[in-house]
């Protein structure tokens, strides 16, 4: 999705930087903008030579690179499975 620069709050990178949660340094948002996060970028458009983002795109990026994030947590393998419900029956036999 694109920034609908009529209808969105733009935002400069520093002035994004600040509304974040976690308060990345500049930089940050800016790589964000140009190289992405967890395969999603920071939507940004270019107004009169200023790199500008969007409250909205915000929200966006946050939700996407959650959503990326859950979806590549690997999982268990059936070894580890095993290990635990091993450990863990040990430890009831054992009646802790």
């Amino acid at each position: 999705m694109a920034i609908d620069y009529e209808n969105e709050e733009l935002l400069t990178v520093t002035q994004a930087a600040k509304q974040m949660p976690t308060r990345p340094a500049v930089r940050t948002v800016w790589r964000w903008m140009q190289e992405g996060c967890w395969g999603t970028k920071l939507e940004s458009v270019l107004i009169g030579g200023r790199r500008l983002t969007s409250r909205e795109a915000i929200r966006r990026f946050i939700t996407a690179t959650s959503e990326s994030i859950e979806a590549k947590k690997p999982e268990m393998s059936a070894r580890r499975r095993q290990a635990i419900e091993r450990a863990e029956r040990e430890l009831r036999e054992a009646g802790v």
